[in-house]
Order: C-alpha cells, then sequence, then structure tokens
C-alpha cells in the first residue's frame, strides 16, 4: 500500500500542458546530463574508444527509467516538476507504486513516438488526463504556492 502525501491547504488543480512541457524540457537536460556522463564512464572504460550497440543502449534506457522511477515513486516530483510546482500521485492522492511508474514511463513514450498526441489528448480529455496519466492510473497535479 502506498503512503498518502501530506494534505495541502487549498484544491489541487490540473496543470496546464505547457506547465507540463517545460518541467519535461528541464528533465530532459538532466536525462541529457545522466547519459553523457555514462558516456564518458563507458568511453574510459572501452580505453578511449567509442561505445555504441544494444548494450549500451540498454543501459541508458534503464538509467532514465531509474531516474524517472525514483523521483515519482519516492518523492513524487522530478526536479523538472519541483521547480514548476508539480506532483504525480495516484487518484487518490498517494504515492505512485513502482508497476504505476513502469505503465507511466512506458506509455509516455508511446506518446512521444505518436507525435505527441499522448500529451495532447488532455486537451481533449473531460478529466485533463493524458494517455500516461489514464494508463498508469495517475495524475499530474498543480501545488499551491507556499
Amino acid at each position: 500500500m502506498s503512503k498518502p502525501f501530506p494534505e495541502l491547504e487549498g484544491e489541487l488543480r490540473q496543470p496546464s500542458l505547457m506547465r507540463r512541457f517545460a518541467a519535461m524540457i528541464y528533465d530532459g537536460f538532466l536525462v541529457v546530463a545522466i547519459w553523457m556522463c555514462t558516456g564518458f564512464a563507458a568511453v574510459g572504460l572501452n580505453h578511449g574508444e567509442a561505445v555504441s550497440g544494444p548494450l549500451f543502449q540498454s543501459v541508458l534506457f534503464l538509467l532514465t527509467f531509474a531516474f524517472f522511477a525514483y523521483f515519482w515513486v519516492r518523492l513524487g516530483q522530478t526536479l523538472g516538476m519541483q521547480a514548476w510546482k508539480l506532483r504525480v500521485q495516484t487518484l487518490d492522492g498517494r504515492h505512485i507504486s513502482l508497476r504505476q511508474a513502469l505503465i507511466r514511463f512506458m506509455t509516455a513514450i508511446v506518446s512521444f513516438a505518436c507525435l505527441g498526441l499522448g500529451f495532447f489528448w488532455m486537451l481533449f480529455s473531460s478529466n485533463k488526463a493524458t494517455w500516461h496519466d489514464s494508463f498508469s492510473e495517475t495524475q499530474i497535479v498543480l501545488l499551491p504556492k507556499n
């Protein structure tokens, strides 16, 4: 059973698509930094030769998932989400599980692969949910200012 987040004053609202994209851009920079550090380490371990192939790509993929899963499951927020006052939570206001994080991550990849259709879906959804929100039974909420 996941633990609930502390109660906040006021009603939590759904963030705009632009706010979500801003947080994703912020997190994208962090992911690229992780990839670069991994690449530097891999080249060093490979005696200065370039590293490529399915094993290296799999390591990058797993590190990317680990980044998002750690922050989503433990804190409910990545660093980009903290900067933009966003939080991912279950529909009843609790921390998401590792399973939900995996579903959310994989569905977000599909959303990107469909030219962002899964993200733009929130503009037409009655509850402002993206594909990865719906499939993982999670939601993004806008936290009130302190």
